[in-house]
């Protein structure tokens, strides 16, 4: 029985990280993300 239930849980994980890519990439929040990683880096050498 446990078996069974494998493959569909692994498809509901599969469908809700692609829809959570998905809705993040509709909102342009990589964008956001990348502006952040550019403050820390040229705060991490001095410039920022």
């Amino acid at each position: 029985m446990r078996n069974k239930r494998i493959p569909a849980v692994r498809f509901v994980v599969l469908a809700a990280a692609v829809l959570s890519i998905a809705a993040g990439l509709f909102r342009q929040e990589h964008l956001e993300v990348m502006q952040k990683a550019v403050k820390i880096c040229l705060e991490c050498i001095g410039i920022g």
